[in-house]
């Protein structure tokens, strides 16, 4: 199974603003020495230790995922279309073998993980099949609604893939090549759900929007079957604690507690997902090091906590 980040915002699109890339380049300028321009070799080296948040960026797009069990099959498997959605269209059109059908997953309906869905180039192609799943009913209609004048102009009509929607059952799990795909009702206004990845060896789970609750760390039965030993947990961790106690009922939760919901359930592999577009790369990478500090602080072992990124991968 390989996943990969094609959009990590949550909200809305956050993209690099001038005077934030301006202070990059003057930060890098200021560690500059003689001896960093010698030759090509020493380029590099300073490069390669320049800080996370100076060399690259963890992106602007809002949330999408694409899922592959390799890059030989004709599906993939995307998790959400927000405005990621059409980086991920553009490559897939430029692959040598393209894939031809697609089998997209809603979380939910709000408007960062739909916006993308209209410029998602391979739905304009006759000989593509789109699968549309969600467990929320009215699913054409939804997708159909932010295709209409005067909210933009062209309709989902105007998509020639050929479309299916598909309403999502309970205890009716969805396969996709070796892939076994099941949801559950998480904690968001409007609801959103999470979505369990197992390949037969391997179990992901992506739980964008949701604000994680008591009831998320009780070992009930339900809970257990999703949760428990996951090998990658890609987690909303939106805020900063304080933050989320603050925006009480906003739907979304802070690092920490990812942290503390990873450590519960002997999760391997924690993402921090669904970033704050007031956030800039500088504070992304401070919450992140703030997370792996307060991990070794309580004293968690087996865990490891990374940050989603535009165009990084997971390979299980």
């Amino acid at each position: 199974m390989r996943v990969r980040f094609w959009g990590v915002r949550g909200s809305l699109p956050s993209p690099q603003l001038p005077s934030q890339i301006k202070s990059k380049i003057s930060a890098v300028v200021e560690r500059v020495t003689p001896d960093d321009l010698e030759n090509a070799q020493s380029r590099e080296r300073f490069l390669a230790n320049l800080p996370e948040w100076l060399f690259g960026t963890v992106g602007g797009n809002t949330s999408c995922l694409e899922i592959r069990t390799d890059y030989n099959s004709e599906n993939v498997i995307i998790m959400d279309a927000g405005s990621g959605i059409r980086e991920l269209g553009i490559s897939a059109e430029k692959e040598r073998i393209k894939p031809n059908h697609y089998h997209i997953f809603f979380s939910h309906f709000h408007w960062d993980h739909l916006m993308g869905l209209p410029f998602f180039g391979p739905s304009y192609n006759p000989s593509v099949k789109i699968d549309f799943y969600s467990p929320k009913d009215f699913l054409e209609e939804t997708l159909r609604g932010q295709m209409v004048p005067p909210y933009f102009p062209i309709s989902l009509d105007s998509m020639n893939a050929e479309k299916h929607f598909i309403l999502l059952q309970k205890d009716n799990d969805i396969t996709i090549d070796d892939m076994h795909i099941s949801f559950k009702k998480m904690n968001h206004p409007g609801d959103s759900y999470s979505y369990l990845i197992y390949d037969g060896v391997h179990r992901l789970l992506y739980a964008t929007d949701t604000e994680l609750s008591s009831a998320d760390f009780e070992k009930t039965e339900e809970n257990t079957a999703f949760f428990q030993n996951l090998d990658v947990i890609i987690l909303d961790s939106q805020y900063t604690l304080g933050e989320a106690i603050e925006k009480y009922n906003w739907g979304h939760s802070a690092f920490s507690l990812a942290v503390d919901f990873a450590a519960n359930w002997g999760i391997k592999h924690l993402v921090l997902f669904h970033h704050d577009p007031t956030y800039d790369d500088r504070k992304l990478f401070n919450n992140l090091q703030s997370a792996r500090w307060y991990k070794d602080r309580i004293g968690i072992k087996g865990v490891e906590i990374s940050l989603a990124m535009e165009g990084t991968e997971i390979a299980l």
